[in-house]
């Protein structure tokens, strides 16, 4: 009996046993093809291709723009900074990720002699709550330019780069308007220490910025007349 390549290739994934039942499957095959109707097309109708060229000004000038920077009102949470006493502020045109963290300044003592097996209510240590810590703050964000890709004066965000750089390398006090740390009451922060880390493409560089709250305190007392 001739086999095909066909039949082979059957039998090698069914069984060799299914090689003795080939001949009867192409006599059943052959037979039902007489008594079927030929298949009809299941969609009759085709739909009209075509291609939108458009004008060559939309696709060559808008295939290499970045997005847009947010505006304030744009943002969940908008951030911004100002160096000269909230005369102008330098709003972080993309909404970076904040984090706020705290602790309570607690010191311990120890108590002498303790016995835990004569009284159960002198276990561990007497807690003095001494002071409140700063609040720390984490900035995490990016800055992108207005091209994905060229040269540097057209992709890099060297203008917003530059305002946030005289931000965080200024001596002056830094105000803050943030909605999250003004529910905090912090208005004032110190930058502690800042980053910006290698980041992929032409047109981004991110940034970390960790910074600390920063209260006004009236330490000298003026000494009123009795």
């Amino acid at each position: 009996m001739a086999l095909s390549n066909q039949d082979i290739l059957f039998a090698s994934l069914v069984g060799s046993e299914v090689v003795k039942l080939v001949p009867r499957f192409t006599a059943l095959e052959n037979e039902l093809a007489k008594h079927v109707l030929p298949t009809v097309p299941f969609l009759p109708i085709r739909n009209q291709l075509g291609i939108d060229t458009g004008r060559p000004s939309e696709i060559i000038g808008d295939i290499w723009q970045a997005d847009r920077p947010q505006a304030e009102s744009e943002q969940f949470f908008p951030l911004s900074l100002s160096i000269d006493e909230g005369k102008t502020y330098f709003l972080l045109p993309y909404e970076p990720m904040i984090t706020i963290s705290s602790k309570n300044n607690v010191v311990k003592r120890n108590v002498a002699k303790q016995d835990p097996n004569r009284d159960q209510s002198f276990q561990g240590t007497i807690k003095e709550r001494w002071s409140r810590d700063d609040y720390q703050i984490q900035i995490t964000g990016y800055l992108m330019g207005s091209m994905l890709t060229g040269n540097v004066e057209d992709c890099f965000p060297l203008k917003d780069f530059v305002r946030l750089k005289n931000v965080l390398t200024t001596a002056k006090k830094i105000m803050i308007k943030c909605p999250p740390l003004e529910q905090l009451g912090i208005n004032f922060i110190v930058i502690e220490d800042f980053s910006f880390p290698f980041t992929k493409g032409e047109n981004v560089q991110a940034y970390n910025i960790k910074a600390l709250s920063d209260f006004s305190y009236q330490l000298l007392i003026e000494e009123k007349d009795v």
